[in-house]
């Protein structure tokens, strides 16, 4: 049965094809159910399983063509390169793929940390349970913030609205309702008013709806696999593709030119080949997806430690590479935790009516829970956890009875509850001042109503402006009678009178300042884009050290064109009275300038922006669909906790860097050594397998570089991919590493008289120390004898020297064409070594240089 055919048949007939009621489903039956129907998942979880990650990485085409080289020889009768090019690769591919599925692991063991709730109704209660965890025929309760946990019909709804546009790319939300007989068959799929579905997020209002798909089966299991594999390009993506170009560049160039070269010096033309194509496997770095894999789980790890949840790897990097960071002012700069410190009528006294109504509105609403509801009931003395206790037992609530709701919505900025008390009706309503007025009529002074003149509508802004100077968040309360009818709506909020207002109190946190220096000091520029009104922001920012000298309202965006909004987004630190909308379009205007947005938020409204920014940053805390749409959790709402997670980001970062400076300089080197040396030998400078043993001993000696310490200059400021720097590295520190191979070259042949097989030997061994042993020097940007890399790094590093050292004495030596080298000949290795590590520590420091004072 397909979704349109459940969009139109009578719900009756859809409870007895499901096989439930309206009771809900037992927690026996549920769970037959999802052993059915499996977990409501629309994409597998936790990336692909083992044996795709393996075939993975046979699809890299260098791969490709030495397998194939392999099997040629093979049929050639070569059995032993055949053999020793096949072991390299494979032995190449499981050292990467182990090392990525344990990273993997490890981040989908994080991610467990992030759980997706639905509420449904399970044995006569309604209970929280796991979204993976539905099962078709449950009936679940959707409020505002929720995100939709399955395709479900509507059985009630009130003032629902619902933000689809993962489904239709409708930005607006569609507002939906239930309909017992069913839709017609011009209004189906995503544009069925008595439907909603997995995939999509409340906006506003309540309903409850019968599950008739989960996972795969839903509308959004269709399009969740593409989903997932055209995610936006990342910063981290970007620069990975920048200099994947550049190296297909370099590759091509010299290997074309090192075949032509050797084919027209008549050497063997398959021996060329596999020579041409080994050169082309020892400039290009295949380790790289390894080592920036490890490197960027272990940085999620040590995230971790740190109350940070990462929920995709190449996130790290963009979180080190923030120089931006946007957020509201609750819960970043003030503590978030509000306190009601006065209730006061029109003109400025304290008038406990105000409060009555402000808290019979918080108790009978039933949306989002938020800190303003909250510090009403505690005003009250009460556990604002306890709802159902208030209702039945607290002498004020006790005598009204509530009718209706219409929930909060970001339009209207208001919310009000129908409530009956002695046959009486009454519409009470509480939100923020300038919405509530605008459909107040009357404001109630004492036992009297007056008529809400301009004079008097002129003095209570006043007064709340005041108040809002003072550091307070103020609401306005107002009621109106209101007539019996079956239901109410927005049209009924109108000709109301105006009864107080209420001021919270929302301190700046105790550190804001601290952390706020302490994140400039390291390159990210904090803006404020709030919702509330600007008096109340220019004051929190002027406590916390914030510029509030310009100030940049909503109403003043929706003038600026895209060009002038960019111009005023970058210089400009406070935005208030901004809607969600225009926070995207502030997010957008600051990464058009080339900044890397963060964006820090908590509600349904920042889930656009969340989604927007370069790194979306939300708390453990925060509604669904803002968790869903961030790449990084804070467990806990802290600034601290988040300039933490921005240094670790550019550690990962930074020893992703010292791979590929060490990677492109060293091999650019070696390979150009060898594209020249065989223009001149008769024979080839390095055997295809010897290069291959060559590279393969070379990464393995990197595999460590994610354990490294990164030192304080590093994490100085935001770093980014810097093309620029990788090509000068390339093309100043790889020709001082051939100049050293030309060198030992010459040793060779007129001090050493060196035969072929000696002659490989030799260059084997220098042309491993040399490229080995300057990730020393390379790891640092200050004095490599003052900057101590991690023993782990050092072990490997040595070892791997030591075994290119040894090598040449073993059983393996004729396999691998090695032969002893000559004492004399170690001495020679010692001095080259040695100069040629102080040769590039001072070319370094002049690249380096350049690359820290940007």
């Amino acid at each position: 049965m397909n979704p349109k055919t459940q969009q139109e048949l009578p719900l009756p007939l859809l409870f007895e094809r499901l096989r439930c009621t309206e009771h809900g489903l037992s927690g026996e039956e549920a769970q037959r159910r999802l052993s059915e129907s499996g977990p409501n998942e629309p994409a597998p979880v936790g990336g692909n399983g083992g044996l795709s990650e393996l075939l993975r990485g046979f699809a890299n085409p260098l791969v490709v063509i030495l397998l194939v080289a392999s099997v040629v020889s093979a049929a050639l009768g070569e059995l032993v390169n055949a053999s020793i090019i096949a072991t390299m690769v494979l032995f190449s591919l499981a050292l990467n793929f182990i090392q990525t599925y344990r990273s993997h692991r490890a981040v989908r063991l994080l991610r467990q940390g992030i759980v997706i709730t639905a509420t449904v109704l399970r044995d006569g209660c309604w209970r929280e349970i796991v979204r993976r965890d539905v099962v078709p025929g449950d009936i679940v309760r959707l409020v505002a913030g929720d995100l939709v946990p399955a395709d479900a019909r509507l059985i009630e709804a009130k003032d629902l609205h619902v933000q689809q546009a993962a489904l239709t790319g409708e930005s607006l939300p569609a507002e939906k309702e239930a309909n017992e007989e069913g839709v017609s068959t011009t209004r189906s799929g995503a544009d069925a008013l008595n439907t909603v579905f997995l995939g999509t997020s409340v906006v506003s209002g309540t309903a409850t709806a019968l599950v008739f798909a989960t996972g795969r089966a839903t509308a959004f299991g269709e399009i969740a696999g593409r989903l997932v594999v055209r995610a936006p390009e990342t910063e981290f993506e970007r620069g990975t593709r920048q200099f994947g170009f550049l190296i297909m560049q370099t590759v091509f160039v010299l290997v074309v030119f090192v075949f032509l070269v050797n084919a027209a010096a008549r050497h063997d033309p398959f021996e060329s080949l596999l020579f041409a194509l080994a050169l082309a496997v020892g400039l290009t770095p295949e380790f790289l997806p390894m080592i920036t894999t490890v490197t960027l789980g272990q940085g999620a790890l040590r995230m971790a430690r740190e109350k940070v949840i990462v929920k995709n790897l190449s996130a790290i990097q963009n979180f080190g590479s923030i120089d931006v960071l946007c957020s509201d002012k609750t819960g970043t700069l003030t503590s978030g935790e509000m306190t009601l410190e006065q209730h006061l009528d029109p003109f400025g006294k304290t008038a406990e009516q105000v409060f009555l109504f402000a808290y019979l509105n918080s108790v009978f609403q039933t949306g989002i829970k938020n800190p303003i509801d909250t510090a009403i009931l505690k005003k009250a003395n009460i556990n604002p956890l306890d709802v159902a206790i208030l209702r039945h037992d607290h002498p004020d609530v006790h005598s009204y009875r509530k009718l209706d709701e219409i929930p909060f919505d970001f339009e209207r900025r208001r919310v009000s509850v129908v409530v009956e008390r002695d046959r009486r009706r009454f519409l009470l309503t509480k939100g923020a001042p300038e919405n509530v007025l605008t459909v107040c009529d009357t404001y109630e002074l004492g036992a009297r109503q007056h008529a809400l003149d301009s004079e008097a509508l002129a003095k209570f802004r006043s007064m709340y402006e005041d108040l809002s100077r003072q550091g307070y968040r103020v609401l306005a309360v107002a009621y109106g009678a209101t007539p019996e009818q079956a239901a109410y709506g927005k049209r009924d909020e109108k000709g109301m009178v105006l009864l107080g207002f209420l001021a919270f109190f929302d301190p700046p946190l105790p550190d804001a300042r601290e952390m706020l220096k302490a994140l400039h000091a390291d390159g990210v520029r904090v803006k404020i884009l709030t919702g509330d009104n600007e008096i109340v922001a220019k004051h929190v920012c002027s406590q916390v050290g914030l510029d509030d000298s310009r100030l940049v309202l909503g109403a003043e965006l929706d003038q600026m064109s895209d060009a002038a909004l960019a111009q005023v987004a970058e210089n400009v630190t406070l935005f208030a009275r901004v809607s969600p909308a225009q926070k995207n379009r502030i997010i957008h205007a600051l990464k058009q300038r080339n900044h890397v947005v963060g964006f820090l938020g908590d509600g349904i409204n920042d889930a656009p922006s969340l989604h927007a920014a370069d790194v979306g940053i939300s708390v453990a805390a925060a509604v669904d669909v803002a968790r869903d749409a961030a790449d990084i959790i804070l467990l806990e709402h802290d600034l601290g906790i988040l300039h933490r997670g921005i240094i670790e980001g550019r550690k990962a970062f930074s020893n992703v860097m010292k791979y590929l400076l060490m990677g492109t300089s060293s091999n650019f080197g070696n390979m150009f050594s060898m594209a020249g040396a065989s223009l001149f030998l008769p024979f080839l400078p390095m055997l295809p397998m010897q290069i291959l043993l060559n590279n393969f001993l070379y990464d393995l000696a990197q595999v460590t570089i994610p354990t490294d310490t990164v030192e304080p200059s590093f994490v100085l400021k935001p770093r980014r991919w810097d093309i620029k720097l990788i090509r000068d590295f390339m093309i100043f520190i790889g020709p001082i590493s051939s100049l050293y191979d030309f060198v030992t070259f010459f040793a060779l042949l007129k001090l050493f008289g060196a035969s072929e097989t000696l002659f490989h030997t030799g260059w084997f061994v220098e042309s491993l120390a040399t490229q080995t042993l300057v990730i020393f020097v390379i790891r640092t940007a200050a004095n490599p004898l003052r900057s101590r890399p991690s023993l782990p790094l050092t072990v490997t590093t040595l070892l791997v020297v030591l075994v290119s050292l040894v090598l040449p004495f073993t059983s393996l030596a004729h396999i691998l064409g090695f032969t002893p080298l000559p004492p004399m000949f170690f001495l020679f290795l010692i001095g080259v070594v040695s100069t040629y590590l102080v040769l590039v520590e001072l070319a370094k420091r002049r690249l380096m240089g350049r690359f820290f004072n940007e």
